[in-house]
């Protein structure tokens, strides 16, 4: 039984869903079952084919539905935020669910002075709703960035990761600055959401999962090549680059967009990515050292990609020693690693791992180095 907490600031639920209708009960439940009380739920169906209309019909004035043609995510969370009312908003995926007490739990964190939005981590779920042991974004950045956002642009290493839409709440104040947003079809809602907030206020974080995210091999983030999750970061990142650099402007700031693009995160893979393919030729294996941050997938343009640490082709973390390092990145080779390749994200791994730094620069070829990447001929 969930003890309901007493009435408070109006706390707006926005489920947006696209033929998801086998899911959708369940992120509707999760919404209606929240321990606070001061709740409005509103459905928005982005022209569904399947039986979302009528499952969302079926709750009658416990939810405020809004049916509309097929025009992307962005269209139905420009939609469901214009048709909401609440103080503060959670964007909810309708294939994702939210833990009883999520927004009990964020509340006092969002009324804190300054803050803009509260993430956190979500469980990782099956199609069946299983949990299967993982966590998504389990770390994940807390602070005032402002200043840095300015200096540094938005996305870069200070203000990443960031949770997907069902890991994030805002203020609405922060919401009715920066939307409606583009609706172009290569723009993710949620990554244009949190590029933008850090430089609008403070980040809060709560450390224990608050929602259920549901990996069924549909998700988009998933089944994108890496090829077109870069081509739609960078179109992203472009348009959050736009809305800031007049936001700042406004303020009187001056800002320098070719700083902000060297420590913008897709425009950093963009760039190392062409490396790559200029020194790596294709058909030849490269061993991947970023700690699985790029999302590269099993291959890159015809390039087959290990990760390291690799068990059975996945990510098996760091090593646990420089030891450990050495051995896996012999076996590696012996099983056709060609080239080696440290990612910045992993860079700190050449100050820990002393170790493996001097066999690395003792018996291979550097090939390329700056401060985006390190290629190596094995």
């Amino acid at each position: 039984m969930i003890t309901t907490t007493r009435a408070g600031p109006l706390f707006s639920i926005v489920i947006d869903s696209h033929n998801y209708g086998r899911f959708l009960r369940a992120a509707i439940d999760s919404a209606l079952h929240q321990s606070y009380s001061s709740i409005e739920i509103v459905v928005v169906d982005d022209g569904s084919t399947d039986d979302s209309p009528e499952i969302i019909n079926s709750y009658g004035a416990a939810i405020t539905p809004l049916l509309k043609g097929n025009a992307g995510q962005p269209s139905a969370i420009n939609a469901g935020f214009a048709a909401s009312a609440g103080e503060f908003v959670c964007f909810l995926d309708s294939d994702d669910a939210l833990l009883p007490h999520a927004i009990e739990t964020a509340l006092p964190l969002l009324r804190e002075p300054g803050v803009v939005k509260v993430h956190w981590p979500l469980w990782i779920i099956d199609e069946s709703g299983r949990r299967t042991g993982g966590i998504e974004e389990p770390r994940l950045p807390e602070g005032d960035f402002r200043d840095a956002v300015l200096v540094r642009g938005p996305m870069n290493e200070l203000t990443l990761p960031s949770a997907p839409t069902s890991g994030n709440a805002y203020t609405r104040s922060f919401l009715e600055q920066v939307l409606p947003m583009p609706e172009a079809e290569k723009i993710s809602s949620d990554a244009y959401l949190f590029g933008l907030a850090p430089a609008f206020g403070i980040i809060r974080r709560i450390a224990e999962p608050q929602a259920l995210y549901r990996f069924h091999g549909q998700n988009m983030s998933k089944v994108t090549t890496f090829e077109k999750k870069v081509k739609k970061g960078m179109s992203m990142y472009d348009s959050i680059v736009s809305a800031l650099k007049d936001h700042f402007e406004r303020r009187g700031h001056r800002v320098d967009t070719a700083t902000w693009r060297a420590n913008g995160w897709w425009p950093r893979i963009h760039d190392s990515v062409e490396e790559i393919r200029r020194v790596v030729p294709r058909g030849c294996t490269f061993v991947l050292v970023d700690e699985d941050n790029w999302g590269t997938g099993a291959a890159l343009d015809g390039r087959p990609r290990m990760p390291f640490l690799e068990r059975d082709g996945q990510y098996w973390g760091p090593p646990a020693d420089d030891e450990t390092a050495i051995r896996e990145l012999d076996r590696l080779r012996q099983v056709g690693a060609d080239y080696l390749i440290f990612a910045w994200p992993a860079f700190w791994w050449l100050d820990h791992y002393s170790g493996l730094r001097s066999h690395v620069r003792s018996h291979f070829r550097c090939l390329l180095e700056n401060d985006r990447i390190i290629i190596f001929r094995l």
